[in-house]
């Protein structure tokens, strides 16, 4: 079988372009579903390239799905091409036009092209796959269905399932410090479905809301679609800075990232979330608390939620199993105070609840034993070595040339860049190994910061993770090299 190897250097390093070639080989219908590839060994001697480089590109290829991998059977092609694909890549080929001004640019949601996506660094900044044991889940959900009642098949339990909202209690109780009872949780799609039912039931058009800056857009949009009006508050190395505004009167409602800031990764002080709790107090404000990662603490254990000293009962706490499990869990929870639990539970019956009962138990049953938090720690460790291996190969390819914040938790940290170098040409020359940047400026609206990116790293493989360390770190000292 011969794959032919791009000639054009402008199509990118050694290791791009033999991953194009084989991937193009079977997107084109040179290979089809079950052939079976040449060896690492075979196409390296052939293509001239080192074996190793090829084994990155092998594994890319397995994780993205065109290829499956087995000791002692080679590599063969997995990805099934339909007909009317290869039709498509033959007509497009056949007639080539330039795109008019009105279709060059597909209209993507903001913020699509820095999605966090598994095995592309670095906007890998979600759970690792990897990590969950199938057989293990399915075990628990096989558990819970097989104790599932009639009733509980046709009879879904307003707030969710109370077994499920016992379990979040215990270690809400446990591993949070919030003294909470299943009674007063709301189960949720996830984080953003939560904050979707408080905006409805809090805010009216024109209404204030305090969000962080920098901060999370798609939790923004959220809240102006109800029709407020954001202030976008600084954020500096203590969290929140309410000074600028702690005499306006019209915020109805405060979002805050306090575990670890969503981008920046600080932890809020103790100072500053007593003034937070003191503020909504005085003017009778919400607060919504976004705990999105704080399982995830590399140094040591997280500070207790903001939640668990809201003596006031102002703060409406969010969580999910989607940073902690897999992102397409897609089951969240919600403790909110007693005047706001009932409004935020009425609204929920109106729209329909749309969490699964199976999914519910299974992830009680899985919560119940010793499996939950066992994953926890197996998953904590991971991250951790995926986060040392990006920090140790920067360290030793381009000492000097940045500075790092928001590692010590989390599935993202910040690079500060110190060198010269223009953010723009950091982004085309990555663009080219098959790297991601986003600029922190992206997630910027009023505060003014040094040039930085934000760097996902928790849903790579460890070679992929040193791999594109490696990469980054010779851009950043200006290196040719990039193999």
């Amino acid at each position: 079988m011969e794959l032919p190897l791009p000639a054009d250097e402008a199509t990118g390093t050694k290791q791009e372009r033999a991953y194009l070639a084989i991937r193009d080989a079977i997107l084109n219908g040179l290979v089809q579903a079950g052939d079976r590839l040449p060896s690492t060994r075979t196409l390296g001697e052939r293509w001239g390239i080192a074996r190793g480089t090829l084994e990155n590109v092998f594994e890319r290829l397995q994780l993205e799905g065109y290829i499956v991998r087995q000791v002692g059977s080679g590599s063969r092609v997995s990805a099934v091409v339909p007909d009317s694909y290869l039709k498509a890549v033959t007509d497009s080929r056949a007639v080539r036009t330039t795109p008019s001004a009105e279709t060059a640019t597909p209209l993507l949601p903001p913020g699509a092209e820095h999605r966090a996506q598994v095995g592309v660094p670095f906007v890998a900044r979600l759970a690792n796959p990897h990590l969950i044991v199938p057989a293990e889940w399915a075990l628990h959900l096989q558990r819970a269905m097989a104790g599932l009642k009639p009733e509980q098949m046709c009879s879904a339990e307003p707030q969710g399932a109370l077994a499920l909202r016992e379990q979040i209690a215990r270690y809400l109780r446990t591993h949070r410090g919030i003294d909470c009872h299943a009674e007063q949780i709301l189960i949720t799609n996830g984080i953003r479905h939560g904050i979707d039912l408080v905006a409805r039931c809090v805010l009216k058009p024109g209404d204030q809301v305090c969000v962080e800056d920098p901060g999370y857009a798609a939790v923004h949009r959220i809240f102006e679609q109800a029709g407020a009006k954001l202030l976008h508050v600084p954020v500096d190395e203590e969290g929140l800075d309410l000074r600028d505004i702690s005499n306006s009167t019209g915020c109805r409602l405060a979002y805050v990232t306090p575990a670890h800031q969503s981008p920046l990764g600080v932890i809020m002080s103790a100072t500053r979330r007593l003034e937070l709790l003191d503020w909504a107090q005085h003017r009778n404000a919400w607060i919504i608390e976004d705990d999105y990662d704080s399982e995830f603490n590399y140094h040591s254990a997280p500070l207790p939620a903001l939640k668990s000293i809201d003596s006031m009962q102002r703060v409406v706490y969010c969580g999910s199993f989607n940073q902690a499990l897999f992102s397409n869990l897609r089951l969240g929870y919600l403790l909110a105070p007693p005047e706001l639990h009932l409004q935020i539970l009425a609204l929920w019956h109106t729209v329909g609840r749309s969490v699964g009962s199976s999914e519910q138990l299974g992830l009680a049953e899985f919560m119940r034993g010793p499996a939950f938090l066992r994953h926890l720690r197996r998953s904590r460790l991971e991250y951790q070595v995926l986060r040392d291996i990006v920090l140790d190969t920067l360290m030793a390819e381009a000492p000097g040339r940045y500075r790092i914040s928001g590692e010590h938790a989390g599935f993202h940290l910040i690079l500060w860049r110190l060198g010269d170098q223009e953010d723009g040409a950091l982004i085309k020359g990555a663009e080219k190994l098959g790297l991601v940047l986003q600029p922190l400026r992206q997630l910027c609206y009023e505060i003014k910061l040094e040039p930085a990116f934000v760097l996902g790293f928790a849903a790579l493989t460890r070679a992929q993770a040193k791999r594109a360390a490696r990469q980054l770190g010779r851009l950043l000292r200006g290196g040719s090299e990039m193999l």
